[in-house]
């Protein structure tokens, strides 16, 4: 479930431009507590992060955090654009604007498996920071000149991240489910296949059935997210192309 939080928007804008680091401390300021903070969400998730876990990273006293944030939500604004700038941004990509699009969505999903938590912070409201603000402009360059309209090439990256937003969460919910159950995906259809053989009658579901066991036999398991993210994305591009060509 996303994070949503009311967020100030003068008070985050203040955060993410760092315009109001007092700095009342040398050794601590809003890049040093939002590195903290990252670490923090990438090892523990979301759910661990807190003014005074982050505090207790730093050695210091939790009200010595809100000299430079002032609050949580402030904080996870700041974290989700730190983390924007780590996404690869290579000056040329082979294949066109529709190999650029596949380069970013994929860098994008590298992205989201690093931070996990971005799935949970996440909003409808954009993070309006210098980082997300170099991501955005690169990634519309990808799109620039194939004949698109500003508003068009705006909906088209939201299209692919969106797709790969949805890949990422299946992703990262099976790498839990992993973990909490020790089960592998491929151990886990091992065990429940020839369970489902003896009741999933073919005569009652045909369709399910055969292509139920196509797809387990193709992917060692009930689902591949490898499979499903790139058959996906590629079913996007070709939306994609489909439009560019009317403007031809």
């Amino acid at each position: 479930m996303a994070t949503e939080h009311p967020g100030d928007p003068a008070r985050t804008l203040a955060v993410l431009w760092r315009t109001a680091d007092r700095a009342a401390r040398k050794d601590l300021g809003v890049d040093r507590i939002v590195a903290a903070a990252v670490d923090l969400a990438d090892t523990e998730g979301l759910t661990a992060l807190s003014m005074r876990r982050v505090a207790e990273r730093l050695g210091v006293g939790t009200m010595s955090l809100y000299t430079h944030v002032p609050g949580k939500a402030e904080l996870v604004d700041a974290m989700i654009d730190a983390v924007q700038a780590g996404t690869p941004r290579p000056a040329e990509v082979p294949g066109g604007w529709r190999g650029r699009l596949a380069r970013i969505a994929r860098d994008n999903l590298d992205l989201h498996l690093r931070h996990p938590w971005l799935l949970d912070a996440t909003t409808h409201r954009a993070v309006l920071g210098p980082h997300t603000a170099a991501k955005y402009d690169y990634e519309l360059r990808a799109v620039d000149g194939i004949g698109l309209t500003d508003v068009e090439m705006d909906a088209v990256l939201t299209l692919v991240l969106g797709h790969v937003r949805a890949a990422a969460r299946v992703t990262v919910d099976a790498a839990r489910t992993r973990q909490r159950t020790g089960l592998t995906d491929e151990q886990w259809w091992q065990a429940a296949a020839p369970l489902l053989a003896k009741v999933l009658d073919p005569a009652r579901f045909p369709t399910a059935a055969r292509v139920g066991a196509a797809a387990g036999e193709a992917h060692g398991a009930a689902h591949d997210g490898d499979h499903a993210f790139t058959f996906g994305l590629d079913r996007v591009l070709d939306g994609i192309e489909a439009l560019v060509r009317t403007r031809q």
